[in-house]
Parts: structure tokens; sequence; C-alpha cells
């Protein structure tokens, strides 16, 4: 009797092959706990929608303003750049070394923008989210260098026989483009560190790991390494390995730390050597600032807005409808049998 009565209060003892229909397990997996089941009614969903709305819309004019005091310059260079002979002929110009590359361009300030001013590069239509191509890397030789040679980094992944460091598709095509910026006489100057996440800079690229046979083969990809100076430090290369999702994107070039006056001329010299002719590719030079929200996008603020206004309007229809065609809560006319009944 006593085994009997310490097995029934325990919940969990089976009993003839079944478990007890008692203790937190059984409740749990029927579902019976004890649990707040809110009953939806006409007033509680018109509440809540409106309580979206009055929370979403100033939500969104918020950052919509913040978005709006973001000073940005875009400027496509990739066919300005191109020499009026070639541009018939783009690839033709971007693969001959002998044409000088360099190319100065000259923009307006509209708005005063003030420092810190982010320097970065855009391409479009490059997918750098293709599978064979985000899966050509080695993240072990990059951290632990020579000693990890493995073939995940195919197709590049030895020149003349020799392993090349670092390997694969991302590395070879870094984009080697450079710029540099006057206003008058005077040079801008371009802050190049700390461009990179400092958890990439310490944890992912190794301090005694060099480049080595890099772009030594007869296909050149992209820009080239200094071999004398560690992975841990190639903060353009460490920026070009984080892959972008979308195949229009933006990655940081340099960092100005002096403001930039409204109406001012900036001269660009651009150093045009990326060669995204081959592809259809596009290019652009970016100057921007920043706020609490980030960089520039509309996207935050109007998804808020109409978020909100939607809810609104639909408290507002709801509230319509509960006034004109009221149905009180609870009650069996509206039930399935019940309508059944009605039509029998």
């Amino acid at each position: 009797m006593d085994e009997a009565g310490t097995s029934s209060s325990a919940g969990s003892a089976p009993r003839g092959g079944r478990p007890a229909r008692s203790g937190v397990f059984y409740k749990f997996t029927q579902q019976d706990l004890p649990a707040w089941k809110p009953a939806m009614t006409p007033g509680y969903v018109i509440a809540i929608f409106l309580i979206i709305g009055i929370i979403f819309v100033p939500l969104g004019l918020i950052c919509l303003q913040a978005s709006n005091r973001v000073a940005e310059i875009v400027h496509r260079y990739d066919i300005d750049c191109v020499p009026n002979a070639y541009r018939s002929n783009k690839q033709a110009y971007i693969k001959d070394s002998s044409i000088s590359k360099e190319c100065i361009q000259k923009v307006k300030v509209q708005y005063h923008m003030k420092a810190p001013i982010y320097v970065y590069y855009e391409l479009d239509n490059f997918y750098q989210n293709h599978r064979r191509y985000i899966k050509s890397r080695s993240d072990k030789q990059l951290r632990y260098g020579l000693k990890y040679t493995d073939s995940s980094c195919s197709p590049i992944e030895k020149s003349d026989g020799l392993p090349i460091v670092p390997c694969g598709l991302i590395a070879w095509s870094l984009f080697n483009d450079t710029y540099d910026f006057t206003r008058g006489s005077m040079g801008i100057v371009v802050d190049r560190k700390n461009i990179s996440w400092r958890s990439d800079r310490e944890h992912k690229y190794g301090k005694d790991v060099y480049p080595f046979n890099f772009q030594n083969g007869s296909l050149i990809g992209g820009g080239k390494l200094d071999p004398d100076i560690p992975l841990s430090n190639q903060e353009d290369l460490i920026v070009w390995m984080r892959a972008a999702a979308l195949p229009q994107f933006r990655k940081l070039y340099g960092v100005i730390e002096e403001d930039i006056q409204a109406d001012e001329i900036i001269t660009m010299h651009i150093t045009n050597n990326y060669n995204t002719y081959s592809f259809g590719g596009k290019k652009s030079l970016v100057l921007t600032t920043s706020t609490w929200l980030g960089g520039k996008n509309d996207f935050l603020g109007y998804a808020y807005l109409i978020t909100g206004s939607l809810s609104i309007f639909l408290s507002i229809l709801f509230a319509l409808i509960h006034v004109k065609i009221p149905r009180p809560h609870g009650d069996a006319a509206y039930l399935s049998w019940s309508r059944k009944n009605g039509n029998n």
C-alpha cells in the first residue's frame, strides 16, 4: 500500500504501461499547465492596434529626421574615369597596364559635413554571396598560416606548385582602387587605421602570418598585399573578406577627421584599377556622415510610419464596425453547432 501511494504521488510512474495522469511532465505534454489565455475581445483588439499606431508613428518620424540629418555624397566614377578612346572597349582599357588609371573628379558639397566623415567604396552587380565564391577561403590559414592548406580555397589554392597565402577567390579578388582628396591646394587626410572590426584583427587574422606567393600567377584578380605586413594589419583585406549578402554593397575605405563646409569643391584623385567592366558592375565613391541611427537609410522610418498608420486605420475601422454591428462577447448564437441547428 505504501509503495502504491508513493508511486501515485510521484505522478510519473507507469500504470499498466501508461504514464500517470498527473505531475508536471504530463501536464506539459498535454498543454495543461497554468497559462494566461487572453480573450481577444473587440475592445482589446482596437486598443492594441491603436497603441501600436501611437508608438510607431512618432518612432518613424524620429528615424526619418535622423536619416535626413545625414549628409551624403555618392559619386559613380567607373564610366567617367574611362578615356573617350576606350569607351567602346572598357575591358581593353582596364587590362592594359601601360594606360594610366589616374582619374580626377570634382564634386560640390551641398551640405555641411561634420567629422567624422566616412569614405566608402560601393560596388553594384557584384555577387559576393555566390556559394562557390564565399566558400573559397581558409579561415584556419588566415589565422595560423602555411601549415593549413586545404582544398576549400579551390581554385586559387596554389601557384607554380607553391601554396598561396591568403588563398581563395575572395582574397584573390581584393578591391584595389585608391582615393585621395584635396580642397583647393590643401590635401584632406584620410585615416585608414581601425577600419576593420577589432575582433577580426585580434582573433581571425594571425599576427605572425604574412602574405606568401600572393598574386604571383599569370592571372591577377585584384590588389596585391605587402609581404612584410602581417595579415592582422592588412585592414583592406580584412574589410574585403567580410562577404556582403547583397549584390550592391559598401565597404569602408577610411575616415576623414575634419569638417567639410557647404559649397566647397572637393577634388577626388582616383586610381581606377579594379575591373568591374567584365561583368557589368558599377563603382561609386561615397562620403557620408552618421547619426545615432547610423548612415542614411529612410527604410526604417517609412516602415514604422506605414505600420503605425495602418494600425491606426485598422483600429478606427474595427471601432466603427463594433459600434455599428456589435457582437456580444461569448454569444452562443455564433457557435458552429448553433448555426447548424438554426439552418435546419
